[in-house]
């Protein structure tokens, strides 16, 4: 009588691990795309990335094109005879 107890109490132990991984497994395809569109995403980030710190090089550049320009500027301004 207690083997019939502990073996339906195993097999109701089976059938609820089993129902706990069908529900994980079906989920799988779902976490996958989900997997793909945020390495998809990351990927994209990383190519903004990249550009803006270019663009930050370019701006720092020009910054100091438009620093020497403007001492230029001064430096005419200041000669005499003008």
């Amino acid at each position: 009588m207690v083997t019939l107890i502990v073996l339906g109490v195993v097999l109701f132990a089976l059938v609820v691990l089993a129902l706990a991984v069908r529900s994980v497994v079906a989920r799988l395809p779902r976490l996958r795309r989900a997997a793909v569109a945020l390495q998809r995403r990351q990927a994209e980030a990383e190519a903004l990335r990249s550009a803006a710190e270019g663009l930050q090089e370019r701006a720092g550049a020009l910054q100091e094109r438009a620093a020497v320009v403007q001492e230029r500027l001064a430096l005419i301004k200041a000669r005499p005879g003008r």
